[in-house]
């Protein structure tokens, strides 16, 4: 899956490195770009996607870059107290529904800062990361009550929504035509570098 997204490190886990950047923060003053598409190319440090409007933009990944995956969940893998995101539009009921869930590792809550913003994954859509403090069942799925801040927002999930979790991943896994998902910082010559990359892996594709 504004303000805009910060890239999040600090991150030691499942060999997930200090350079991990889950997408999901405060919105720094230079807007960064979230880069969706397939690998074109990647040698090295090099990596060239080909977005979903037939771009191909380049990213200069950091010596220390990360890789990471994931891995499909269900509703019922979603517990009060967990930390997830959750990007979601505003239906004619005027209720928040879920167009896909993540679920955070919990050494990630603290380093992913807590809070709601707008998205581009839809138009008018909105990334909430917040902690789960009570579910209940409605015709097709079930709500989600959060809060984050200090406050309270409820999130419809249909039992198609995409739903997934963080796993580690190793740079072989970017191969060409794997969708991925980056979240890239912009230098001041217009050049992408970024700390992490998520990937496609066992047809698990970044829904954000």
């Amino acid at each position: 899956m504004r303000g805009i997204l910060a890239a999040v490190g600090a991150l030691a886990v499942f060999g997930l490195g200090p350079a991990t950047a889950v997408v999901h923060a405060q919105p720094p003053r230079t807007p960064p770009a979230r880069v969706r598409g397939t690998i074109d190319t990647f040698h090295g440090h090099s990596l060239t996607v080909k977005t979903h409007d037939g771009r191909i933009v380049s990213i200069a990944l950091q010596p220390n870059f990360t890789v990471q995956t994931l891995v499909r969940k269900r509703l019922t893998d979603i517990h009060n107290g967990d930390f997830i995101a959750s990007t979601s539009v505003r239906g004619k009921d005027g209720n928040l529904h879920a167009i896909e869930v993540h679920i955070f590792l919990p050494a990630q809550h603290g380093v992913v800062p807590e809070g709601q913003f707008p998205w581009d994954l839809r138009p008018n859509s909105l990334m909430t990361n917040a902690v789960v403090e009570g579910t209940a069942a409605v015709k097709g799925g079930r709500v989600l009550t959060v809060t984050y801040k200090g406050q309270t927002a409820d999130i419809e999930v249909d039992r198609g929504t995409p739903i997934v979790a963080y796993a580690a991943g190793e740079p072989g896994m970017l191969k060409h035509g794997r969708a991925v998902f980056v979240f890239a910082a912009r230098q001041a010559d217009g050049s992408l570098t970024a700390r992490s990359v998520t990937v496609e892996s066992n047809s698990v594709k970044p829904p954000m």
